[in-house]
């Protein structure tokens, strides 16, 4: 066997063992992600943050790229192939299947690592799911948070065009936010954090109404350019939650939610009130119905426009410079986010987002597990 095949093989058989042990062990999850995921973030995480531009986004395109060229060579090459000219064949593909081989090896390797693992860990707040909670408090966190939004919507600076003013970059405030909540509640949120980036095809991004995204392959936290101004730092804090190894998505609201609360920028409040309120709102609504609703503190018109994901001109700039159907994207991206979600042990599978509420009920009540001594 060449050596080549053989250290493939290898990767791929330590990659089946390794998370093996993580659905098998919670505790070896949970050493793991403490002990062993952070140096990923401090080393490569770090490389990739010196680019202004986001690495994992490009190197997806040139991976799709790299798959289209060894599609062509393939095809061109099939008359040596059919000729029984094997040494011409494979002469004229190169070395193209073995680094795709490498690559594919490379893929299944970093995600297992920066990904797949993190799925088995003690969640955040096991009590969230065991408490019942009542009518009445699911009904005065969703007044608390409407109130807080509509309070701090008419008080926050806002530029001539009424877009909010931060008081220093989004992108550094984020990083401060999250280690601040790290030295209150989360230890593993101190230390460095990776710089968030937006990317370059926020359009493509915006047809399938995401927000952010986590590259497990770089370690970068990545933003939607296109949304509202104040939909980004909570979104941005939730980012860089995945980074530190909170990979389920109710917990990395929740963590985006406190870490914008716990900065200095009024904005940054503003929009950790703003990230939770759809999910609670909606909620609420469920539970108690249209005539009960309307018996509450309203949503302001200004809150209305602030958390809305994009404005009417930014979506017209979207649909005019789409190549495919945005509701045929928005599709295939939530399939892709459901199974993903489901194959990694997540049974809620894209519905898991909502689960924030629960939580927030739980931190409220003094009830979460990590806020005991």
């Amino acid at each position: 066997m060449k050596k080549a095949n053989r250290r493939r093989i290898l990767l791929l058989i330590f990659c089946v063992l390794f998370n093996a042990a993580a659905w098998m062990s919670r505790g070896f999850s949970d050493w793991y992600t403490n002990c062993i995921f952070p140096l990923w973030g401090r080393t490569y995480g770090r490389l990739t943050s010196l680019f202004p531009f986001s690495v994992g986004e490009w190197a997806i395109l040139f991976g799709l790229l790299w798959l289209f060229v060894l599609f062509l060579r393939t095809v061109l090459a099939l008359p040596a192939r059919m000729a029984k000219k094997e040494k011409r064949f494979r002469k004229s593909l190169g070395r193209m299947p073995a680094l795709t081989a490498d690559l594919l090896t490379g893929i299944a390797l970093i995600m297992s690592l920066n990904c797949f693992v993190l799925y088995h860990c003690t969640p955040l707040d096991r009590r969230a799911d065991e408490h019942a909670f009542s009518q009445t408090e699911l009904a005065a966190l969703r007044d608390l948070i409407v109130e807080e939004c509509n309070e701090r919507a008419a008080t926050i600076a806002r530029d001539p065009d009424g877009q909010a003013v931060f008081s220093d970059e989004p992108e550094e405030l984020a990083r401060t936010a999250v280690r601040t909540l790290g030295t209150r509640l989360f230890p593993r949120l101190g230390g460095y954090s990776v710089r968030p980036k937006t990317f370059f095809f926020s359009d493509f991004v915006s047809q399938q109404y995401m927000m952010g995204y986590y590259f497990p392959f770089t370690m970068e936290a990545n933003i939607n350019g296109r949304m509202e101004t104040l939909n980004r730092p909570f979104t941005m804090c939730h980012e860089l939650a995945h980074t530190h190894g909170y990979i389920y998505e109710d917990e990395a609201n929740l963590i985006g939610f406190l870490a914008c609360l716990s900065s200095d920028d009024p904005a940054f409040v503003y929009s950790g009130y703003l990230g939770v309120l759809p999910y609670v709102n909606r909620d609420f609504h469920d539970n108690v119905g249209d005539e009960i609703y309307a018996a509450h503190p309203a949503i302001s018109d200004q809150v209305r426009v602030d958390v809305q994901f994009l404005s009417k001109e930014s979506w017209a700039a979207v649909e005019k410079n789409a190549v495919l159907d945005t509701e045929m994207v928005r599709r295939a991206a939530d399939t892709f986010i459901d199974q993903n979600q489901k194959l990694n042990g997540v049974r809620a599978g894209k519905a898991s987002y909502s689960h924030v509420v629960a939580l927030l009920l739980s931190y409220y009540a003094g009830e979460a597990s990590y806020l005991q001594p």
